[in-house]
């Protein structure tokens, strides 16, 4: 299977998913448990049968099965239950998912793969605490339908842990430079995932930014309006309470794409710079977040390069005294 491009309009707030699954073997000898799993169509490349493997020597995680060849490019292969802590039951049919995300191409090894799902991202509910405790916190989504559930996982932590170079890091040294503690800029930021708001929150706050934390992209759009109304009854500029959004695409309810869209169709708040903080940023997609008028795109993990981006922005459209606003 291919992937295609199902979805040709950005900002719609509508998700492709490609519905896998993982039949665990039954400790008891009885008839597998098979668990549902979904991962967004735009990261996937293709899905191939079970390539021949060669087990790498050394190899620091039993989850990663070694590499094969793809059309001439060597791609490693992760066996996504073992990853889950869990036993696939043996099986000839078995499906790999090669996928392109971080930059990086990757694939894993799943019992099968059964269809597309094209549905809104209203439909996806954040994972529950009882949810993010049992799966280690890598479900970022839960979709339900009338006989199963589908857990949307998150295939960034899996990569970051096995591969710890891929992973969220943030180096102080390589930002421009660090704003005194006296002045202040404002950011908001979007983004489903606690640890990354905590790490892009505490980044932007060590230069000098006083930043405003939402989970998704409706509650960053309802702060925003807040805002606005806020600003118009004070009757200052919207700049004197938010200078830059950044805002990761996938996300429940509201994705990146829609509340960057909602943002420039908006009469006041569309001169608000907005950075998209994504996985999904690659050559491939980037045209996505152009189109609905995303100021600038950074690709996760490179967290350290937002900072001096949002200067940039900010620069840009307040001028140079943007950075040299009211104390805060």
């Amino acid at each position: 299977m291919a992937q295609t491009n199902i979805l040709l309009e950005s900002g719609t707030n509508e998700l492709e998913l490609v519905e896998f699954y993982i039949d665990e073997e039954n400790p008891e000898g009885g008839e597998p448990y098979r668990g549902f799993y979904g991962v967004n169509v735009a990261k996937v490349l293709e899905i191939i049968r079970m390539p021949a493997v060669t087990r790498m020597p050394g190899r620091s995680n039993p989850a990663v099965l070694g590499t094969f060849n793809l059309r001439s490019k060597v791609i490693p292969l992760v066996d996504l239950s073992r990853w889950l802590k869990k036993t696939i039951k043996a099986s000839d049919d078995a499906k790999v998912i090669v996928s392109e995300f971080n930059r990086t191409i990757s694939a894993f090894m799943v019992s099968g793969v059964t269809r597309i799902h094209r549905i809104s991202w209203q439909e996806v509910e954040p994972p529950d605490a009882h949810i993010t405790s049992f799966s280690n916190d890598s479900v970022t989504g839960v979709v339900r339908f009338e006989d199963r559930i589908l857990l949307i996982l998150d295939m960034e932590k899996v990569l970051g842990d096995l591969n710890p170079s891929l992973a969220m890091r943030l180096n102080p040294e390589e930002m421009r430079r660090e704003r005194p503690a006296k002045e202040c800029l404002k950011a908001l930021i979007a983004d489903d995932s606690a640890s990354i708001r905590r790490m892009i929150a505490g980044m932007l706050e060590k230069a000098g930014f006083q930043v405003t934390r939402t989970t998704t992209g409706k509650e960053a759009w309802d702060t925003l309006e807040q805002i606005k109304a806020q600003a118009a009854r004070d009757g200052k500029a919207l700049f004197d309470y938010v200078d830059i959004v950044v805002s990761d695409i996938e996300m429940p309810v509201m994705d990146g794409h829609n509340l960057t869209k909602r943002i420039k169709d908006d009469p006041v708040l569309k001169e608000l710079p907005v950075i998209l903080f994504s996985s999904l940023i690659t050559d491939r997609l980037r045209h996505k977040g152009e189109s609905v008028g995303a100021d600038d795109q950074v690709s996760k993990p490179d967290i350290t390069t937002l900072t001096n981006r949002a200067y940039e922005l900010i620069e840009a459209r307040q001028g140079p005294l943007g950075l040299e606003k009211k104390a805060c």
